[in-house]
């Protein structure tokens, strides 16, 4: 069996941030026993990662790891009517990926201790963003 959601996720400013909140409360209760659950952001300059959960510093330095490898700017860019900010999103969008994997056991997502679901916004207004929920049972 498949099911699938879709929501919107609110407009987050350029950066990191932690939305396993906002997953688990748009995912039905209960959870299947097992299955698989593929969350998919529906946008070219964003993406999804699953990385720690506790400290905050990860959340920014990974943040400025992605913008010293993706300059903004870059005389090379062709694709440029949209702001300085948005061919390195795309760019940064393709390295992260739009789309993740998490097993669901026991009617939980199967995440590590120090494991949470990242939006990772690479524009400074990316605007509200849509978030598909598929479970596969």
């Amino acid at each position: 069996m498949i099911q699938q959601f879709e929501f919107t996720l609110d407009s987050k400013p350029r950066g990191m941030h932690l939305i396993t909140r906002d997953i688990l409360e748009h995912l039905p209760r209960p959870l299947p026993q097992t299955g698989m659950l593929n969350i998919f952001v529906k946008h070219t300059s964003c993406g999804l990662s699953i990385n720690e959960n506790a400290d905050p510093d990860v959340r920014s330095d990974l943040e400025r790891i992605v913008n010293h490898l993706v300059k903004e700017g870059e005389p090379y860019y062709a694709h440029t009517l949209e702001g300085l900010d948005d061919m390195p999103s795309h760019a940064k969008s393709s390295l992260f990926g739009v789309s993740i994997n998490i097993p669901i056991t026991d009617s939980r997502l199967n995440l590590g201790t120090w494991q949470g679901i990242y939006f990772c916004e690479f524009r400074d207004y990316g605007g509200p963003r849509k978030i598909v929920l598929t479970i596969y049972q």
